[in-house]
């Protein structure tokens, strides 16, 4: 017998009160408007395209949407301007960590690349720990404000730079500090991730966890070296092993090898839906792989990439994805559970976060129409 809450959809009060897991979250694309404008007006930055917050989060927005990449990538060049002494670092990953866990965030892994805040002198070593300690305090001010969150750090090698061993290796120092993992992000087109085989090879044998972006602007060359020859454990975004998926008329599917190794292997895809759009890589939420992806059982997790250039969060990326594919809770459990599982953190507390945190979250979200049936009944 099937209840109301299996077949009914969430509110958007209900999605964000649902325990979420974020694995794919840009630390320098994710800071409030009105900290880049107070922090740019502190250190004297006069780079800002607009200096009141409001309009500067729709000219961030914009940008993002123009299709121009140069304009793209003005956005990060303004947020790192700010992001360049311990206490700036400090400040932005604790209102991160807040804003997540007002989303209803339970776990995050958040990512961020230490060379890009070395202009005031900081050293690598220093970036890792002030960020750090940010992640700390901002976990501190969510159990004031009644939420629960856990944040590891993803530390992020640029993959046009020649660093990535040096951050693998900075990655490894801290992983019992705050640090889960590794990650290269940037270009994908011209800069493979067999460039920097050294630092992948460098983990492998450290027994630590990394992620590749891979598949997103280019296409299943990158996922296949991502996966085949540099070893990873996710890949970010991996939008496009959607072109090694034939749909015929008649509905039937045909996995093609890499696609069939990917869901086979129980690969963790790190799904940006709405930030997909804003690049390409899908032209709408309803072509967005994602549906045709979860039908298909691959391990998906949604995510939110920038959540100030996409002007998003993880609750309205879910919202998104139920208005589009009429997802209900139990499809957000699905995802969540997936995230968990897939998370950088040792088995044990992933299990336990499962069990103790998420699971009970969502029977406590789907028995509320038990509540809403009897209300309506005695009135």
């Amino acid at each position: 017998m099937t209840s109301d809450a299996t077949t009914t959809l969430p509110t958007s009060e209900q999605i964000r009160r649902a325990p979420k897991v974020l694995l794919h979250d840009h630390l320098d694309g994710g800071l409030r408007p009105a900290t880049v404008v107070e922090l740019a007006r502190e250190i004297g930055y006069e780079g800002l395209p607009e200096t009141d917050p409001e309009k500067f989060g729709v000219w961030v927005r914009e940008a993002a949407d123009s299709g121009s990449l140069e304009r793209y990538l003005e956005t990060f060049a303004h947020t790192c301007a700010v992001m360049q002494t311990k206490e700036n670092l400090k400040r932005v990953a604790a209102e991160c960590a807040e804003d997540l866990a007002a989303d209803g965030v339970v776990y995050a892994e958040v990512r961020y690349a230490p060379e890009q805040h070395l202009e005031q002198g900081l050293t690598l070593e220093e970036v890792v720990e002030a960020v750090n300690e940010g992640f700390r305090e901002g976990e501190r001010r969510a159990r004031e404000s009644g939420h629960r969150i856990r944040v590891g750090a993803l530390l992020t090698a640029m993959r046009h730079a020649a660093r990535a061993l040096e951050i693998a290796e900075l990655a490894n120092r801290y992983r019992d500090s705050g640090v889960v993992g590794f990650d290269i992000a940037g270009a994908e087109a011209g800069y493979p991730p067999t460039r920097h085989l050294d630092a992948f090879e460098y983990l492998k044998r450290e027994n630590n966890h990394f992620t590749i972006h891979a598949g997103e602007a280019f296409g299943l060359p990158s996922i296949w070296q991502a996966l085949q020859w540099c070893g990873a454990d996710r890949l970010g975004h991996g939008v496009r092993i959607i072109d090694d998926i034939e749909v015929a008329d008649d509905g039937s599917v045909k996995l093609g090898r890499l696609a069939s190794y990917v869901r086979d292997k129980r690969i963790p895809l790190e799904m940006c839906p709405t930030s997909n759009l804003q690049t390409g890589a899908a032209p709408s939420y309803a072509e967005h792989p994602i549906g045709l992806l979860r039908r298909l059982q691959f391990r998906l997790t949604v995510n939110t990439d920038n959540r100030l250039m996409s002007d998003t969060n993880m609750s309205r990326e879910f919202e998104h994805l139920v208005k589009t594919f009429r997802y209900t809770l139990d499809d957000m459990q699905w995802f969540t559970v997936n995230a968990m599982k897939s998370a950088f953190i040792p088995f044990d507390e992933r299990l336990a976060m499962i069990n103790d945190v998420i699971k009970p979250g969502y029977a406590k979200l789907r028995a509320e129409w038990l509540f809403r049936a009897a209300a309506t009944t005695t009135s």
